[in-house]
């Protein structure tokens, strides 16, 4: 299958990107610097990203907002017009299609920010569910997203969009339109920052003044490889791996995602009864205390036994040492402080079990 371009791929070529496929599109995992200085970037100054991979879903017409409320687990009436939030795409037996940003306009309109490999299965689902009157417009093609994530994001912004007041005094998980140009306070870094949903065609000369005043900050250019190592030191999860359809929010500590009290969403009655009976197993963060970098998919043993598996692992570029989210079971009745060990190719590496984040959130 051919990848996708973005409208910013002539840049990453010309900044000298390492470019991969991601959810179908042709992305820059990282740039001559290399990961960790664009990982330290952001966690010392501010680095810039493209993600335009991102789904968009506009969902339009009478009652847009109460309908999408219906179908997504996250309560849309606990915020207004001018907010985003966190939400899961779920199925009914409590399985996750994705997870995913909900940008309410007000109660006609809704922006769905999906993932790339998932945008068209969320589309589908709700194209499927849509009373009449309730349109579901793809504009993946029509925007771009830049994420701009660091504590000196703020300066950055503040520079950049000097006209637009509002922006300096965004909450977290709050938007405003800058013209075309729709800043969020949101991000999947665990640091202050903002996503900018930018028409296609405008992207490439909103990049240049980013990268720019970044550049004049001590920041710099990330790709996907910082944004992966990035999220997991914060316990993110990431859809098809630490959610999935067999990987329930349940388990893998989202419930916090989901509105329990509401009357109706997709997945919901298998939701309650797993949350009441309890779940098998749990999602829980691991780091290591020895040499060597636990992966996705490697056995967690306690005393040889295998208690559960992991479901993502990096190299932490802040902590030096190797971490990993996994899934435990339950029955096992692990705990923090806990000591366990990671089959690595065959070599037991020791892990101290933590509660993530790993390292300090400044988000809020």
């Amino acid at each position: 299958m051919d990848l996708i371009s973005g409208p910013l791929h002539e840049r990453h070529v010309a900044l000298g990107a390492t470019l991969g496929p991601f959810g179908g599109w042709s992305m820059p995992i990282s740039y001559p610097a290399g990961t960790v200085a664009e990982h330290t970037a952001v966690r010392e100054a501010v680095g810039v990203f493209d993600v335009s991979h991102l789904g968009k879903l506009q969902v339009s017409g009478p009652g847009a907002a109460a309908f999408v409320n219906s179908c997504l687990t996250a309560d849309l009436d606990r915020i207004g017009p001018g907010q985003a939030q966190y939400t899961l795409c779920c199925t009914e037996t409590g399985g996750v299609v994705d997870d995913l940003i909900a940008y309410l306009d007000g109660p006609d309109s809704v922006l769905l920010v999906p993932n790339a490999a998932n945008s068209a299965a969320v589309a589908a689902l709700l194209t499927a569910a849509a009373p009449a009157g309730i349109t579901i417009t793809d504009r993946h093609r029509d925007l771009a997203v830049i994420a701009v994530q660091g504590p000196r994001s703020a300066e950055l912004f503040a520079t950049m969009f000097a006209g637009f007041g509002g922006i300096a005094g965004l909450d977290y998980m709050a938007f405003t339109d800058a013209g075309e140009v729709r800043v969020c306070r949101t991000g999947y870094t665990g640091e202050h920052g903002y996503e900018l949903l930018v028409p296609a065609a405008q992207a490439p000369a909103i990049w240049d003044g980013l990268l720019a005043g970044a550049a004049s900050l001590g920041g710099q250019p990330c790709g996907l490889g910082a944004r992966d190592t990035l999220r997991t030191e914060m316990g993110y999860p990431l859809h098809g791996q630490d959610l999935s359809l067999d990987i329930s929010p349940v388990q893998a500590g989202s419930s916090w995602a989901v509105g329990w009290a509401k009357p109706e969403f997709w997945g919901r009655a298998a939701l309650l009864a797993e949350k009441e009976a309890g779940p098998a197993r749990r999602l829980r963060g691991l780091r290591a205390t020895g040499r060597g970098v636990p992966r996705a998919g490697m056995a967690v043993l306690r005393e040889g036994a295998q208690v559960g598996v992991t479901t993502s692992g990096t190299f932490s570029p802040t902590l030096r040492t190797g971490i990993a989210l996994a899934l435990i079971d339950t029955a096992a009745q692990v705990r923090a402080e806990d000591t366990l060990s990671v089959d690595v190719r065959g070599r037991g590496l020791e892990v101290t079990v933590v509660k993530p984040p790993f390292v300090p959130s400044h988000v809020r």
